[in-house]
């Protein structure tokens, strides 16, 4: 069952406000963020990858995730701007394409897919890319199926034993529109990000033939 977030949540004719209403008429999980967040606490302690979740105003949240990469800052960076192959590698991440930006800067369209249980969930942005070589790489939405869509990767060299490794920062701040359910929102993107950054650190394996340190 694919849910496009692009359009309200409606079961049986009426629209979804909350993850209860959705969890009754599927028969989820009874607490649905619940069962989202341990299985996020689950995938960080098996992964190495730290994730916090922050109140920002209303409804906004800010998510923030972090992984050691054991490879420089200049190799991690050339993964996360190789925009076009970044859907080949991230699970989560159905289409990456870069596109035309009106002035000449770089914009990027994505399709982000979740499956949980019996749904599937889309949504798709189109970003506009600020690149600060090698250490900053900013975004934020132009187009998209979020009220906002923001945030930032960082990069920063950090030492492990006597190899030089890349403490990669991902932040962002989103604000769904009201039809749809905040928690299950949050909890995906949360478990979402264990999931790519490690995908990005298995990336980083197998371009530069190195394993992580334990």
């Amino acid at each position: 069952m694919n849910i496009e977030l692009d359009s309200q949540w409606k079961i049986q004719g009426e629209i979804a406000e909350n993850d209860d209403k959705i969890a009754e008429a599927f028969d989820l999980p009874e607490s649905l963020s619940e069962a989202l967040l341990s299985e996020a606490l689950l995938s960080e302690s098996a992964q190495g990858v730290e994730v916090q979740t922050d109140r920002a105003e209303g409804r906004q949240r800010q998510i923030s995730a972090k992984i050691w990469i054991p490879y420089s800052i200049e190799q991690v960076w050339q993964i996360l701007t190789d925009y076009d192959r970044l859907s080949e590698f991230i699970p989560n991440l159905a289409k990456s394409r870069q596109i035309a930006h009106p002035e000449g800067g770089i914009r990027i369209e994505q399709v982000g897919t979740q499956s949980l249980l019996k749904l599937k969930f889309c949504a798709r942005v189109v970003l506009d890319m600020v690149e600060h070589f090698p250490h900053q790489l900013d975004f934020c939405m132009v187009e998209g199926d979020f009220k906002q869509f923001s945030g930032s990767w960082t990069l920063q060299p950090v030492a492990s034993g006597s190899q030089l490794c890349t403490e990669l920062c991902y932040v962002i701040l989103v604000l769904p529109p009201r039809t749809m359910p905040i928690g299950m929102i949050e909890n995906r993107l949360k478990s979402g990000l264990v999931t790519n950054l490690s995908a990005i650190r298995d990336r980083a394996d197998m371009l530069f033939g190195c394993s992580s340190p334990e």
